[in-house]
Order: C-alpha cells, then sequence, then structure tokens
C-alpha cells in the first residue's frame, strides 16, 4: 500500500479540513436546530461553545467518518480526491452526528472525564443530560437523511439504522466483558468490529450509495471500511494504554484504570505467560498509579502490543483487497488510502 500512498499524512490532513470546510456549517445548523438545554450541551460538547454559553474555540473533532463518506462518493464516481460531492454533504453530517451520539454515551457508560482537552459533557451538565442530548443527535442524523431529496436517501437511512443497533450490540457486550474473566479474544475482535468497524463500515458504504454505485460495490465499500475501522480500534486500544496524554486529552493508561478488556489486553490475557497471569492479578482489583505502570509493562511483555500492531496491519490489507472490489483503479481512492493510512498510523 506504501507503492500506492504517498506523503499520506500530508493528503489525510488536506482531506479532513476540506471535509471540515464542507460539513461543519451543516453540522452547527442541524445542532443549532435542538431545543434550548440539548442545544447548550450538544454545543459545548462539539466545543463552539463554553458550559456558559459563551462562544469557544473548540475542535468539533478530526471529522474521519463524514471525510470516509465524502472519499467514497468521490471514488465510486471516478473523481480521485479532487471532485465536487456536496450531495453527499448530508449523509456525511448524520454519520457525524451519530459518530457523536455513541461518544456522549461512551463518556457517561466509561465515566471519562476529558474528551478533546477538557471536561465531558456529563461532568457539566449531569449524566441524564448528556445522554438525552446523545439520542437527540441520533434522531438529528435520521432526520437528516430523512428530508434529504437524494435518490440513495432512503437505503442510507435504513443502513445508519443497522449500523447503529449492530454498534449498541457491540457496546453492550464491550459492557458485560468488564464483569467476565474469560473474555476469548474471537469475542473481542466481533465486539471491536461491531463497536467501532460498522460504523466506518456504513460511513464508506454511504458514500457508494450517493455515488450511484451497485449493491456488490457497496457492500465491498462496507467492508472495507469495517476492516479499517478494526484497525483503527486496534491502534485506539495502544493509545489508550500507552498515548501521551497531552495529545489524547485523557490520562495516561485510562483504558487500564477502567480495567478495559481491549485487544491488547486480552491478547495478553489469553496468552498463556506468566506476565498475562500477573496482568490478571492487577486487573482483578482497583489500580493505583504504580498498578496502571505495571499493568502496561504486562500487556507488553505478554505480546499484547505486539500482537495489535500486526494485527492493524493485516487488517488494512484485508480493507485494501475490499476496497479493489469496489474502485478496481485505487489511484482513483487516493483519498480513502490516505485516511485509512492516518488513521491506522497514528501513534497519540
Amino acid at each position: 500500500m506504501s507503492a500506492i500512498v504517498t506523503g499520506e499524512g500530508q493528503e489525510a490532513a488536506a482531506l479532513l479540513e476540506r471535509t471540515r470546510e464542507a460539513v461543519h456549517p451543516e453540522l452547527r445548523r442541524s445542532v443549532e436546530s435542538l431545543p434550548g438545554g440539548m442545544r447548550r450541551v450538544a454545543m459545548y460538547h462539539f466545543g463552539w461553545e463554553q458550559a456558559d454559553g459563551t462562544p469557544a474555540e473548540g475542535s468539533p473533532g478530526k471529522a474521519i467518518r463524514p471525510a470516509l463518506v465524502l472519499a467514497a462518493a468521490q471514488a465510486l464516481q471516478g473523481l480521485g480526491g479532487a471532485g465536487p460531492v456536496d450531495h453527499a454533504v448530508r449523509a456525511a453530517v448524520a454519520v457525524e452526528l451519530a459518530h457523536n451520539f455513541t461518544l456522549l454515551h461512551d463518556d457517561v457508560i466509561d465515566k471519562d472525564v476529558r474528551r478533546r482537552g477538557r471536561a465531558t459533557a456529563w461532568t457539566v451538565f449531569g449524566t441524564p443530560d448528556a445522554i438525552i442530548t446523545g439520542d437527540a443527535m441520533m434522531a438529528l442524523a435520521q432526520r437528516l437523511l430523512a428530508d434529504d431529496p437524494h435518490p440513495a436517501a432512503a437505503a442510507a437511512s435504513s443502513r445508519l439504522s443497522a449500523c447503529l443497533i449492530e454498534l449498541c450490540a457491540g457496546q453492550q457486550a464491550d459492557c458485560a466483558f468488564e464483569q467476565r474473566r474469560d473474555v476469548s479474544l474471537d469475542e473481542c475482535l466481533t465486539m471491536a468490529a461491531a463497536k467501532t468497524g460498522a460504523l466506518l463500515g456504513c460511513a464508506c458504504a454511504l458514500g457508494a450509495l450517493y455515488a450511484g454505485a451497485g449493491p456488490e460495490e457497496v457492500d465491498a465499500m462496507d467492508t472495507f471500511g469495517r476492516e479499517a475501522g478494526l484497525a483503527f480500534q486496534l491502534i485506539d486500544d495502544l493509545i489508550g494504554i500507552w498515548g501521551d496524554p497531552g495529545h489524547t486529552g485523557k490520562s495516561a493508561g485510562a483504558d487500564l484504570v477502567a480495567r478495559k478488556k481491549s485487544l491488547p489486553v486480552v491478547a495478553a490475557l489469553t496468552s498463556g505467560t506468566a506476565a498475562g497471569r500477573q496482568l490478571a492479578d492487577l486487573y482483578a482489583g482497583p489500580m493505583t498509579g504504580d498498578d496502571v505502570r505495571r499493568a502496561a509493562d504486562a500487556v507488553e511483555r505478554a505480546g499484547g502490543r505486539d500482537w495489535a500492531q500486526a494485527q492493524a496491519a493485516d487488517r488494512m490489507g484485508r480493507a485494501v483487497q475490499q476496497l479493489s472490489r469496489a474502485v478496481p483503479d485505487l489511484g482513483a481512492a487516493g483519498g480513502l488510502l490516505s485516511l485509512a493510512e492516518f488513521v491506522t498510523r497514528r501513534t497519540r
């Protein structure tokens, strides 16, 4: 893949910037349509306002998922990374709203207190308001598609609904794993594919639908996104253990403190090694700062870090195979490839 994509970091950054310019105005209009209290929570969550309602200069996020929608539409229309796909902006906004529905709920479930460098919405406005605002974002996403006159909108709405059900099932499994000590690696991979891969796959599929692609191309794009999404989750799990808090906006080792059954952790726990057994003992009780450092070391010594990195590379290889089914000339899919490289090569 490196032979196909050169300078992927700059290309992805430029694509994400173009996506933000295209998507954020419509995204903000949608959020501003929410009634009073929910609007305030949502505007804070996206970084547009402070908790007291005064303007803020925060970032609504990287816009990876809406960028996948637009890049997929461009690729299937043979436009490469530069063609106009304004007709797919509503679908891109719908995906971003759905993603932020999950973020608001995840922060509550995981008791995360920091996101994008500041306090999470539930810690500022309370759990009920954060959950309700997340629900409203999901409804906004569906309303955008329901009101969209594009001929693919109905199919896109149906696909997004199915994706969100799958995503919720993945989140439920993730929560259940925290109460179990016998989670298998296959179970964990299935959970991650649903929780993370499903929405990235849906984003790519929606872009293909809006490009007028046929069922086989749409399904191939969905699978491309799912495989790339699993690679994304593997890297995200690594960052959750070894990421720099100055860049992630979260505490060091946050996933270990929460004793999450992330992919590298489960790989270590099921490794049959002495380090894996040490990790299991640490996961049996609450962790202090020293425990978190020991747990991270145990994951690495048990092979969890190396396994996750190798799996991420393998999943990206599978993703490119699927992409070539939908876009045989991968030169037309430069945007998608650069985004995939960007999310799987990040280190923080």
